[in-house]
């Protein structure tokens, strides 16, 4: 398994490299077709956060785990990705009876991707129409924030375009701003 160990605020050190790399190495006994790990090792204040995203055969399996110490960290994303894993392993098994973890595997991702087919993709439930005053981002943003919404479309008096405002994870906010290029 080729893992790709990326790491925020945090100096990635061998030894932290290595046991990563061995409690994920874990995993490859129940899954054989693991070709690629993400690792995400990052230091907030005083929590020391893991996220692992593991794509298999059409199958994500992610975990995220945030402790004091980074070595629990590692173990309890790895301890929630083996309950990931158990748990489609016992989806598998109960839709196959046994056919094979493998063989069940491809079995579903082929099913899944028939079933897409047939299938909409999505679908609208509802629709919304509203007037657009002209006003600034500044403007736009109190109007979000009085709603309690996480993002706002407005009409930008400046450039005379459609924009939406948001407010992103780390508390600033973000413009979405048309390209007609």
């Amino acid at each position: 398994m080729k893992l790709d160990i990326r790491g925020k605020n945090i100096d990635l050190t061998d030894a932290l490299k290595d046991y990563t790399t061995k409690r994920l190495s874990k995993l490859e006994r129940y899954i054989d077709d693991v070709k690629e790990a993400q690792v995400a090792l990052s230091v907030e204040g005083e929590g020391h956060k893991v996220e692992v995203t593991i794509p298999l055969n059409g199958v994500i399996l992610r975990g995220e785990e945030a402790t004091d110490d980074m070595y629990s960290s590692i173990d309890k994303v790895i301890d929630k990705l083996e309950k990931q894993i158990e748990k489609h392993k016992t989806k598998l098994y109960k839709r196959h009876r046994g056919v094979g973890l493998k063989q069940g595997i491809q079995e579903e991702i082929q099913k899944e991707l028939n079933k897409e087919d047939k299938t909409e993709k999505f679908k609208v439930v509802r629709t919304k129409r509203f007037a657009m005053k002209p006003m600034d981002e500044e403007e736009a943003i109190m109007q979000m924030n009085l709603l309690g919404h996480s993002f706002f479309v407005f009409f930008n008096a400046e450039t005379e375009e459609v924009n939406v405002v948001y407010k992103r994870v780390d508390g600033n906010y973000g413009l979405i701003e048309p390209n007609f290029d």
